[in-house]
């Protein structure tokens, strides 16, 4: 970007390890070049991430971490997670006082031995936080997650769309991270696939519980409603059948709306609900009612 592009956009005030820094390039050196923010601090951008584009005046935006020689350092590149975000990083190395994860860049992240709750093997995938040691100012990952949530929960609401981050899976359903900084969970009844740790989904909050934690759907208001009304129904028609209808995924969308009044979606989406409530079971040949006082 060139000065006279740049004008109106904001150096960063001081040098931030862990996040996005806005920065000009002031200098050229044999190792790359010098950045520096409005406060005067330097850092170095090394040559593996100069590109014949950029020249001295101009600005650069970079992340910037501690390098192999725990000297700060910029580059081009983004990692995985920055500081105070949650990732899924895979395991590289363990050793007697910590496990390294890889994150996106060169230098692998530290995760201190007490910063594990349980046995880090090489290979496996973790969901970790990016933390700052505030008298080093170097960073590391914690699978500590407990003390980070918020339970201020002033200005959420039933209905809200929120960004999720899948926690862990349960016999329930699965916790979630909302908004990188509060604690959810994610009932079976309100998801229509499978999930894996770390996946990020958009999502809605159905209750604000007194224990300062919510629930979550995947669904929007509006069709979690009809959702339910059409799980209803199907329980309805089922016990005014007998407790058995000779219907499935399969059949056909005449056959479907003709008993249930439903388009063939909808029924397939209040099946799985019933299903995952264990209010019925399906066979290859039908449905049969197991209970009717299911709780979607």
């Amino acid at each position: 970007m060139r000065e006279s592009e740049a004008a109106g956009e904001e150096l960063s005030q001081t040098l931030e390890i862990g996040r996005i820094n806005r920065l000009e390039i002031y200098k050229r050196s044999e190792f790359g070049l010098f950045l520096r923010a409005a406060d005067g601090g330097e850092v170095l951008l090394p040559n593996a991430y100069v590109t014949p584009e950029m020249e001295v005046g101009e600005t650069v935006e970079v992340f910037l971490y501690h390098d192999s020689e725990d000297r700060p350092v910029a580059t081009t590149q983004r990692p995985r997670a920055m500081l105070d975000e949650y990732g899924l990083f895979t395991v590289v190395d363990y050793r007697p006082y910590g496990a390294f994860v890889d994150w996106g860049l060169p230098k692998d992240l530290f995760v201190p031995l007490s910063q594990q709750k349980e046995y880090f093997r090489i290979g496996e995938k973790k969901l970790l936080r990016v933390c700052r040691d505030e008298q080093t100012g170097r960073l590391y990952a914690t699978q500590k997650l407990g003390k980070y949530f918020v339970r201020e929960m002033k200005g959420l609401k039933p209905g809200q769309e929120v960004e999720l981050t899948i926690l862990a899976e349960t016999p329930l359903g699965y916790k979630a991270i909302v908004e990188g900084k509060y604690e959810g969970m994610l009932f079976l009844g309100d998801t229509f696939e499978t999930l894996e740790v770390g996946d990020r989904r958009r999502g809605y909050i159905r209750k604000v519980r007194p224990d300062h934690k919510l629930d979550l759907s995947l669904r929007p208001p509006g069709r979690e409603a009809k959702r339910r009304e059409a799980a209803q129904k199907v329980l309805r028609v089922l016990e005014e059948a007998g407790g058995f209808l000779p219907v499935t995924y399969k059949s056909r969308p005449e056959e479907i709306r003709e008993r249930f009044a439903l388009s063939r979606k909808v029924f397939k989406e209040a099946i799985t609900a019933l299903l995952e409530a264990k209010s019925i079971e399906l066979t290859d040949k039908g449905i049969r009612l197991l209970k009717t006082d299911a709780s979607l």
